[in-house]
């Protein structure tokens, strides 16, 4: 039988040893590198950009806000609900300053999500976007929820741009509905208030809760992976490591204080949330926030501004990029490094990005439950397409059978993964993180693998009935349980299906209660009840659906017939 496999190949230039100690917390590499990288610039948006001085200070205004104008303590937990504007970082800084735990939550949540997070999660504050309010009083009375803090998208401009750019968003664009939360503080009253008052050091170490990351895990309810500041602060470390690679001319991936990212995946998203808000950080860079990716003639123009030198993505972002026209004739000249995460890659994509930017794609491999990174492709002729690549440095892989007995190099079996970056547990559900962790700290991930004897890792299956829609998971027993709500459906199943943009898409195939049920009311019903990438992309009216002997739906003959 072959022993654990550790990671013992590395692309050149990469570190064998982490010093996990380097740093107490978070909040300390934030402190340091904002200290180290005054003058340098770290995040801009929307033609505004903050130094890392700049973003110490604002940071530092918020957490004593908190400290000084409410009675929120370490340990306390605050909902961050926006998309990629400079606020973000502030505020979840700002947050990790005063000790207390974020909660990161999506900004397109139905009121449901929403209620269903904040609850569980037991979140005290919130911090949204006005645009968002209307959900927000809906959703207020069924929390325990007592302090909101209302940002505005032009908060942090200059002069007169900020009130028009404001009243551009609710009047001319149409996104703020009407509300009532005379409770909310405005951020810029926040700051303000905070300026007025010293930050107060709090005390956090390694092993304290730094983020309530939501995820399904590897099936059911959304439940938050208890990310600590020890996970995040070795995920970084591991990070940085695999950039200090040097790439085929011999020089290394990343510069300290030089690099310009391109930060288009939501910040909310563990992926991008751990590469963008942690590991950039690390090294004094500056990322790029893009609000809105969606709008690709917005992004592109964007991009024009740059000489961008990274960016990170996924394979439908790719995709929608190279499409439109104009994104060939940007200047990629300074694009070194490009990564892909969240979904699979496909190799088409791959190629053809490559071929328009003369930038090579690495696809790496993780999970929520590992913050996130666990492997990573090496750069130039040591990577290897159609694999997630090599473990990052101190993290071991492993497959299993069905009765958890490890398999030999080559084996398919169930990918187990150990290491400083796997979560602590699942927030208040110990049965549940019994279910993925072992005693030894091994993590079953659901996935089906195949590691090879050079340590290179292919996932080949999945093992739960997990959906990921643009780099998103979906549950399906999430949109069963809320499809079986609707009065005129009897029952109903979820799967997961090709989609060439999105990777997989959902459908739904559902079996009427009574005549007159129509795929357009339901799909009316699902825009109501999901996020966008939870909704079917296709509805199927069935008379019955195959069941086993004791009456479980069968979904993978339903995968089979798709």
């Amino acid at each position: 039988m072959q022993p654990e496999f550790w990671n013992d190949k590395r692309a050149p230039g990469v570190a064998s040893e982490l010093n996990l100690t380097a740093y107490k917390s978070v909040v300390e590499v934030f402190e340091r590198s904002c200290k180290k990288f005054a003058d340098r610039p770290a995040f801009s948006n929307m033609g505004v950009t903050l130094t890392y001085a700049e973003l110490e200070r604002h940071s530092a205004a918020f957490a004593a806000y908190l400290q000084k104008h409410t009675d929120l303590k370490p340990g306390d937990r605050i909902a961050v609900q926006m998309p990629n504007i400079l606020q973000y970082p502030i505020a979840v800084f700002g947050a990790m300053r005063a000790g207390l735990v974020v909660v990161n939550t999506n900004p397109l949540y139905t009121a449901r999500e929403m209620r269903h997070q904040f609850t569980d999660a037991g979140v005290r504050a919130l911090v949204y976007v006005n645009m968002f309010g209307h959900l927000v009083q809906e959703v207020l009375p069924d929390t325990e929820i007592e302090y909101l803090i209302e940002a505005r998208m032009g908060d942090l401009q200059p002069g007169l741009k900020g009130p028009l750019i404001n009243a551009a968003v609710k009047h001319v664009k149409k996104m703020v509905r009407p509300y009532h939360l005379p409770q909310a503080v405005s951020f810029k009253a926040a700051l303000k208030q905070g300026r007025g008052h010293a930050l107060k050091p709090v005390k956090v170490g390694l092993e304290d809760i730094a983020v309530l990351q939501y995820t399904g895990g590897t099936t059911g309810v959304a439940k938050g992976a208890m990310l600590t500041h020890g996970n995040l602060v070795a995920n970084m470390l591991q990070v940085e490591a695999c950039l200090q690679q040097v790439d085929d001319d011999g020089k290394p991936l990343m510069n300290a204080g030089r690099e310009i990212i391109i930060a288009p995946l939501p910040l909310y998203h563990i992926y991008a949330f751990t590469m963008n808000c942690m590991c950039m950080m690390v090294n004094g860079n500056l990322n790029v926030l893009i609000t809105n990716p969606r709008d690709i003639p917005g992004f592109i123009n964007e991009l024009k501004k740059w000489r961008f030198t990274s960016i990170l993505g996924l394979n439908t972002l790719f995709v929608a990029l190279m499409e439109h026209p104009e994104f060939k004739t940007l200047d990629f000249s300074s694009l070194k490094l490009t990564n892909s995460g969240g979904t699979a890659l496909v190799k088409a994509v791959a190629e053809r990005w490559e071929g328009v930017t003369g930038c090579s794609v690495g696809e790496g491999y993780g999970l929520t439950e590992t913050s996130p990174v666990a492997s990573s492709n090496p750069r130039g002729a040591l990577g290897r397409m159609g694999t997630v690549g090599l473990p990052v440095p101190g993290t071991a892989f492993k497959v299993i059978d069905d009765a958890g007995n490890e398999l030999p190099l080559g084996e398919r079996g169930e990918l187990c993964i150990k290491g400083p970056q796997v979560m602590k547990g699942y927030w208040q559900r110990p049965e549940a993180t019994a279910e993925v962790l072992d005693a030894d700290g091994w993590l079953k991930t659901g996935d089906i693998a195949v590691i090879d004897t050079d340590g290179y890792v292919s996932i080949v299956d999945r093992k739960k009935d997990l959906i990921i829609v643009s780099g998103f998971n979906v549950y399906p027993n999430e949109i069963e349980d809320v499809v079986m709500a609707h009065p005129k459906v009897a029952s109903c199943a979820a799967i997961g299906v090709p989609d060439e943009r999105s990777g997989e898409a959902v459908k739904l195939f559902v079996v009427p209660r009574e005549h007159g049920l129509t795929v357009d009311e339901l799909k009316h019903y699902c825009k109501e009840n999901f996020t966008g990438y939870k909704v079917p992309k296709q509805i199927v009216l069935k008379e019955a659906l195959p069941m086993s002997p004791v009456g479980k739906i069968l979904r993978r003959e339903l995968r089979d017939i798709a």
